[in-house]
Parts: C-alpha cells; sequence; structure tokens
C-alpha cells in the first residue's frame, strides 16, 4: 500500500532539491528500517535535515526528535 507520503515522493520534480525532516520518537528512530529509508532518501540524493536529541511527547527521551525550526530554515536558505 502506498502511503501519501510516498505518493509525494514519487511525483516531486526531480529538477529541484527535495529535504526531509525525519521526526519520530527514539524507538522508531532505532529502528533498522527508519537507517533503511533514510539511506535510500540520501542515496536518490535527498537532503536529510538530522533530527537532535531531546525528551520527546511520549515521554522518551533520545535522539528522533525534529530539528529545529531554525535549523530546518537555515538549511532551506542555503
Amino acid at each position: 500500500m502506498q502511503t501519501r507520503l510516498t505518493g509525494v515522493v514519487q511525483a516531486w520534480d526531480t529538477s529541484h532539491a527535495l529535504l526531509f525532516c525525519p521526526a519520530m520518537n527514539t524507538g522508531m528512530w532505532q529502528h533498522p528500517l527508519t537507517a533503511q529509508h533514510v539511506t535510500t532518501l540520501k542515496g536518490i540524493g535527498y537532503i536529510e535535515i538530522i533530527c537532535i536529541t531531546k525528551k520527546h511527547v511520549c515521554g522518551d527521551e533520545g535522539k528522533g526528535a525534529m530539528a529545529d525550526v531554525s535549523n530546518i530554515v537555515n538549511t532551506v536558505k542555503q
């Protein structure tokens, strides 16, 4: 089954940059499938805005939180 995000990525005009900002709880971030998905996107040439470590809404503390908005904005401007 195709997800909405996959559909957007497949329809993306590849002459334009695509940046992605992973955001999930630490358990999801550490799952091997997540690493494979990030590697696949980067292999296509998409640009990762690296997630950060912090306390998540679910109570977990660790890597996986979305990058700070200022970091995202600065990366997009570059």
